[in-house]
């Protein structure tokens, strides 16, 4: 029993960053803007993150310097694919490389270390929230399981609420969902669409600087060259699951995390007739499960209509 529990607390460790730049995503292709930059955001945050706390000592400095730089990568996205109408695929690609190459260089620059950042100290990182009951925590897999988390996890939570209510429930919700649907129509009813795109850009660059924040101040200790490892596409590919809806989207990060989870258990264990599982096999099977998914197991996803489509004011 208490390995189930060990397997939950791992999947809500590994889904918090997930959860974070699905929502992220959720907040730029409902706008209309195709968002493969998910992955560039992330390691950008965790890289300013990690150089941030460093010289500050703080984790909320670090923290503040993560949403900073994803912003800043959010919106050269955002000027591209919003303010001049270019390949909306091409820009997220081409972000994500930049930020893969010039991370680990500036690393090295500054901090001598074969592209990685010193590893913070105790004060620099969110550690589990002390609670009054914290022998009885420490004592109980359940508790542990749900209780014995940073800041940042509960924050998620906190997220996720927030942001299921700001889509469908508040004005700005209904003009990004108008945006992304029919961008003519909410530009007749008076909405600035462009303006509603970039500041979707803009919360979708903070919720991803959370998350790449959270890599380095709550996991890691220390940016590592693309320490992000192809998170911000599992990302995407858990919001195309969840067909761009908040509390699905965040089942499929629960999903990939606990096959993440798992795969770690697995490695170095022996099954029956088979013997040693490989270890590249076994970190395989989060991302086989991303290929199955997408390719349509369980039916097909209907994007927002005017995702991708670049908008031009009608005249």
């Amino acid at each position: 029993m208490d390995s189930f529990f060990s397997v939950l607390d791992a999947t809500i460790r590994v889904a918090t960053p997930l959860v974070l730049a699905a929502l992220a995503g959720l907040f730029s292709e409902r706008s209309g803007i195709v968002d493969l930059a998910l992955e560039g955001k992330m390691l950008a945050a965790a890289f300013a993150a990690a150089c941030v706390a460093y010289m500050m000592q703080s984790p909320w400095a670090g923290l503040a310097a993560g949403m900073a730089a994803g912003v800043m990568v959010a919106l050269l996205h955002g000027i591209v694919s919003i303010g001049y109408n270019g390949n909306q695929l091409i820009s997220g690609v081409a972000l994500n490389m930049m930020v893969s190459g010039l991370t680990p260089v500036l690393a090295l620059a500054w901090f001598q270390q074969g592209g990685r950042t010193p590893t913070l100290d105790d004060a620099a990182r969110f550690r589990s929230i002390e609670l009054p009951f914290a022998d009885t925590i420490a004592a109980s897999a359940p508790l542990k399981a749900l209780f014995g988390h940073n800041i940042l996890v509960y924050l998620a939570v906190l997220v996720i609420v927030v942001v299921s209510w700001v889509v469908y429930k508040s004005r700005f919700g209904l003009r990004l969902r108008a945006a992304g649907e029919n961008p003519h129509a909410a530009d007749a009813a008076g909405i600035n669409v462009k303006l509603v795109r970039y500041l979707a850009q803009v919360i979708s660059g903070a919720l991803c600087g959370v998350a790449g924040a959270y890599l380095v101040l709550a996991q890691t200790g220390a940016f590592i060259q693309d320490m992000t490892a192809g998170k911000g596409y599992l990302a995407l590919a858990a919001l195309i699951f969840g067909k761009w809806r908040p509390w699905a989207a965040v089942s499929g990060c629960l999903l990939f995390a606990f096959t993440d989870a798992i795969q770690i258990r697995l490695q170095g264990s022996e099954l029956p007739l088979i013997g040693s599982i490989p270890d590249a096999f076994i970190q395989a099977i989060p991302y086989v499960l991303t290929v199955v998914l997408l390719a349509g197991f369980m039916g097909r996803a209907v994007a927002p209509k005017a995702i991708g489509v670049p908008f031009v004011k009608s005249r």
